[in-house]
């Protein structure tokens, strides 16, 4: 049986630009510019996240599911993102 991590990543601050996330002993900052999923979201959806694996965060009220690598460096993954049909 596998197990699923749930808990691993916390949202610390929030302001009108972005958020901090701390997530696996690092804490990373998703700008709204960048993160433009969670501009409109409310405080509780932003906060409620989740760790499905090691590498990944979840969003479920927001459907929206992040790799830690796509929050350092959203410019990579940034075309990615955008072009997706899902």
């Amino acid at each position: 049986m596998t197990a699923i991590r749930i808990s691993c990543a916390q949202v610390t601050s929030i302001n009108q630009h972005g958020f901090w996330l701390q997530c696996s002993g690092e804490e990373l900052y998703l700008p709204f510019v960048e993160f433009p999923w969670f501009e409109h979201a409310t405080i509780a959806q932003i906060c409620r996240v989740q760790c499905p694996s090691a590498s990944r965060v979840y969003w479920p009220d927001l459907d929206v599911d992040l790799t830690l690598d796509a929050i350092r460096f959203p410019m990579a993954f940034s075309h990615a993102a955008l072009n997706s049909d899902c």
